[in-house]
């Protein structure tokens, strides 16, 4: 998922980079702590770019180019599904019989996929993304209804052919102290 090529061909990530080093470097006679979480980007933040990169890359390069402007839910599918033949979870088709089965014993021909754990989060950082690059809330392509019906079906399909349940955690109460 991650496009080297994407951050060193944008022009404002070059900027962006150069001025932190500059900022860093300059201020090292300052408090470490206060410099580093003021300065720099975390680890989120940098993931959040390097996707967002991606995803416009992406854009780019359809035949003809598509602006974001135009983007919808279904250029989202789209891409979600063009980042299927970079998964490295194996997903078993229903015909296959270690489908269920969450260890086989030996390897089998299902292809590969993204699990939905990584697509779920890659949505929620592109949506935050789009946001922040100027894009409306109600406009914004990745709370489509139909990806959310994707990433639902994803997990569900998922969960049946690995044999995983992906169930929310209940959140326990409190115990109360007072005594």
């Amino acid at each position: 998922m991650d496009l080297l090529s994407a951050e060193s061909s944008n022009p404002s990530y070059k900027i962006e980079s150069t001025l932190m080093t500059q900022t860093t470097t300059s201020s090292s006679s300052s408090s470490p702590i206060s410099s580093a979480s003021n300065n720099t980007p975390n680890r989120y933040e940098n993931q959040k770019r390097r996707d967002w990169n991606t995803f416009c890359q992406y854009l780019r390069s359809q035949k003809p180019p598509l602006p974001l402007q135009l983007c919808s839910g279904g250029h989202v599918l789209e891409f979600l599904h063009y980042l299927d033949q970079f998964g490295k979870t194996k997903v078993h088709n229903p015909t296959c019989p270690y489908f269920g089965i969450p260890n086989p014993p030996t390897p089998c021909p299902c292809s590969l996929r993204q699990a939905w754990g990584s697509l779920d989060a890659l949505i929620g950082r592109l949506r935050a993304a789009y946001e922040e690059n100027g894009g409306q809330r109600e406009t914004n392509p990745f709370a489509a209804p139909d990806v959310r019906v994707y990433l639902r079906d994803v997990r569900d399909f998922q969960s049946k052919a690995r044999g995983v349940s992906y169930q929310k955690k209940r959140k326990r109460p409190k115990p109360n102290n007072k005594g």
